[in-house]
């Protein structure tokens, strides 16, 4: 098959990742960087262009995103062009953009039960102490709504403290979570890999010495964790919840079940690969392999 990656770096480790499992299995593999596509939006031929070239329904079999939070509007444009040109996404842009939006992500969650920390949120500066005592008191978690890898996380471990970081950030018009804090999570989370229906990897990220981020980019540690049933089955409704066939749920471990923190549509593949020692690049191939023929006779019938 022919597969392209989105991605503004064929040299970070997913990437090459994907690459290597690719081209293991047989497939074309292109690397094409997001921001440098444009696209001819027609009704009759929708191509893309990269560079120099010209791509139309017929050149790819399947599409790989890639995309970084900071670019979710472009990459996902550019995404949905692929998918009016027919190619199979192994997530799809609507499910992208559903998971990059934090807010919309932890109401759909709840929606549907899906366990999650008690969380509050609004817009002016006027409601600080009832946000707070919304979510159960200090300490509380307060995350900016466009933060990722654990930046725009604060925890403040009083009231006093909870107000003034809120107060700040809404001082900046920004759009900010207040969560309960879970203490019993003692500072880790599990990251669940999810691809099509199954958790296919997991481990158990602990925060560095003096932090209560466990983010691997902010010195977190990961090691291999067994997941509780329960565990599984809420990773796997909180994917198919967000519509994502590949993601990272990040879930909590609290004395009412498991919680979920995030669902990260573009998960890295280095933590996981390394702390499982499982070839998890190639079972997203081996996920595509199983669906873009059923994509393509789908929309070939549609026509």
């Amino acid at each position: 098959m022919r597969i392209a990656i989105l991605s503004r770096n064929k040299k970070l480790y997913s990437t090459r990742r994907l690459i290597e499992a690719g081209v293991a299995r047989g497939h074309e593999v292109r690397v094409l960087d997001h921001l440098k596509c444009f696209m001819d939006i027609t009704s009759e031929k929708p191509t893309l262009h990269y560079r120099n070239e010209e791509f139309g329904a017929d050149d790819f079999d399947a599409v790989i995103p890639r995309i970084g939070a900071s670019v979710t509007s472009y990459g996902t444009a550019v995404l949905r062009q692929f998918e009016m040109m027919g190619v199979y996404s192994v997530n799809e842009s609507v499910a992208i953009s559903r998971s990059r939006d934090k807010l919309r992500s932890l109401q759909l969650l709840s929606r549907k039960k899906i366990g999650i920390p008690i969380t509050a949120y609004a817009h002016n500066t006027d409601s600080t102490d009832a946000l707070i005592r919304e979510v159960g008191g200090a300490p509380v978690v307060i995350k900016l709504l466009e933060g990722t890898q654990g930046i725009g996380v604060v925890l403040a471990e009083t009231k006093k403290a909870a107000s003034s970081v809120i107060e700040a950030f809404m001082g900046l018009n920004a759009n900010i979570l207040v969560q309960e804090f879970i203490k019993e999570s003692k500072g880790s989370d599990i990251r669940c890999f999810v691809v099509g229906d199954k958790v296919i990897a997991a481990m158990e990220r602990r925060a560095a010495p003096g932090e209560f981020r466990s983010n691997l980019h902010r010195g977190g540690t990961a090691q291999l964790v067994k997941l509780s049933a329960a565990e599984r089955r809420t990773a796997v409704k909180a994917a198919a919840t967000m519509g994502l066939n590949m993601c990272g749920v990040d879930i909590l471990r609290s004395d009412r079940g498991p919680l979920i923190m995030e669902v990260n549509s573009s998960p890295g593949l280095e933590g996981i690969e390394t702390a499982t020692s499982k070839d998890i690049a190639g079972m997203v191939f081996e996920f595509i392999e199983k669906n873009a023929g059923k994509h393509k006779n789908k929309t070939k019938g549609k026509g």
